[in-house]
């Protein structure tokens, strides 16, 4: 039996400062340079060289303004500010590609579903069908503030809207063009077929659509659907709608826990368990030899920041930890933002020491450190034990941390059979699902809006 190929993304965001907060400082990281397009389209290379299935790109709106009620630390320190748009640096990345996929968010809470299908198809087109949306509804308070909201929408609530957002988006990627209405025909003079049109018209509770989709059916219709959330309604929300879901574990029980909540959902919802790729975040830290990670580590902690990593985790929760002395019980208080990230504090036996210490890589992902076999030995033990897909690899030195692992990782993982040695041909979804085809499955809830050739 052919072993399990483990499935990687490289996880990253248009800003500085992503998930390990401060190695901008370190020598050899080039972060300071992401708004230049060199920047992007030399990773974008750099990733494909590794076979990498995709570039994860993470986006915020708002600011991390909870922890000491400013945002001094977030600017001194660049956590994910300032932040740059994600879609538009596709299209760059695109053309100096051929099979590199990309994950773009896009916090459907502020962006109009009309235009925001037709920003997707446009990508969807230029790529060619390698274009993913991570589906956010947003947990910041600042962002709503600067969106006109007074506070940020009730957790659940954000997920009852956003449930109607994917149906008008359904709407409009599946059903207003029909799968021949592009002749294309110069003799006739007949580019699409006014029959095979169809206007959308959606009147919900928090939308309302009439008109035509923009662009002509893209090679996937629908993006490839990311999703994140892991609260019950977050799940519920994943079990209908998403085909990658991304989580965050610490250890393999709980990830395992987590990994099958997500398949029972999409069971719930009639699809298959396997009809939703999970991926974990990761950090990898990987040397020659067992010494020389080591080594890297003791390295990138000394430039990394536990405070700004603490920051950044402030405004996860809600809480200001700032507010509490090194030792002191952290109280646990319910809040709007993201549940799981707060879950943990629930037992008031976290204290801003253990937190930092928590984050002494500035970030608080589980972290791998190793030689190449080390480091292959405790993926494939990931993916075999908990059920997991794949990983989103994080950047710690930028680029370093990509190259040290195409380098050393992925040769070892190949040569054991667990990882591809060329790509499969066609779009981001029929790579993740090599049983499929570039569009939706019909057992997936898009699938019920398209329009039958006679309709």
């Amino acid at each position: 039996m052919a072993k399990k190929k483990i499935l990687l993304n490289a996880f990253n965001m248009n800003c500085i400062g992503h998930i390990n907060h401060g190695l901008w400082t370190h020598p050899r990281d080039n972060s300071t340079q992401y708004k230049t397009l060199e920047y992007w389209t030399e990773l974008a290379q750099l990733l494909e060289r590794g076979l990498f299935d995709g570039l994860f790109i993470a986006d915020i709106v708002g600011v991390y303004d909870v922890y000491q009620n400013s945002v001094d630390v977030p600017l001194k320190e660049s956590i994910q500010l300032p932040v740059n748009d994600p879609l538009l640096l596709v299209s760059a990345m695109a053309a100096v590609t051929r099979n590199l996929s990309f994950g773009l968010t896009a916090n459907l809470t502020y962006e109009p579903p009309y235009l925001f299908a037709r920003r997707m198809s446009t990508l969807d087109h230029l790529s060619r069908g390698r274009v993913g949306w991570n589906i956010v509804t947003g947990y910041l308070d600042s962002a709503a503030r600067a969106m006109g909201l007074s506070q940020q929408v009730e957790h659940d609530r954000r997920y009852d809207q956003a449930d109607e957002y994917l149906e008008v988006l359904y709407k409009l990627w599946e059903g207003s063009w029909e799968d021949g209405a592009v002749l294309n025909d110069p003799a006739q003079r007949i580019y699409a077929q006014p029959d095979k049109v169809h206007k959308v018209r959606h009147e919900g509770e928090f939308y309302r659509v009439e008109g035509y989709h923009l662009c002509e059916p893209s090679p996937q219709r629908t993006p490839v659907l990311f999703q994140a959330g892991s609260s019950d309604r977050g799940l519920q929300f994943a079990g209908r709608h998403a085909e990658c879901v991304f989580i965050s574990g610490q250890n393999k029980t709980a990830t395992r826990e987590q990994v099958d909540k997500v398949r029972a959902s999409a069971k719930a919802a009639g699809r298959k368990p396997e009809d939703i790729k999970i991926f974990m975040g990761l950090n990898v830290i990987v040397g020659a030899t067992e010494q020389e990670a080591q080594a890297k580590l003791v390295e990138y902690r000394q430039y990394a920041s536990a405070e700004a990593g603490v920051a950044h985790f402030a405004a996860s929760t809600g809480i200001d930890f700032a507010e509490y002395e090194l030792d002191e019980p952290i109280q646990y208080v319910k809040s709007n933002a993201i549940q799981s990230a707060t879950k943990n504090l629930k037992n008031n036996d976290w204290t801003r020491q253990r937190l930092l210490d928590q984050h002494a890589l500035g970030g608080r992902y589980f972290t791998v450190v190793g030689s190449a076999q080390q480091v292959a030995d405790e993926l494939e033990s990931w993916i075999a034990e908990t059920g997991l897909d794949g990983f989103n690899l994080t950047r710690i030195v930028t680029p370093e941390s990509y190259v040290d692992f195409i380098d050393l990782v992925i040769p070892e993982l190949q040569r054991r059979g667990s990882y591809k040695t060329a790509y499969d041909s066609g779009s981001l979804r029929e790579k993740l699902f090599p049983e499929g085809e570039a569009h939706l499955p019909q057992r997936h809830t898009g699938a019920s809006y398209r329009r039958s050739s006679n309709s």
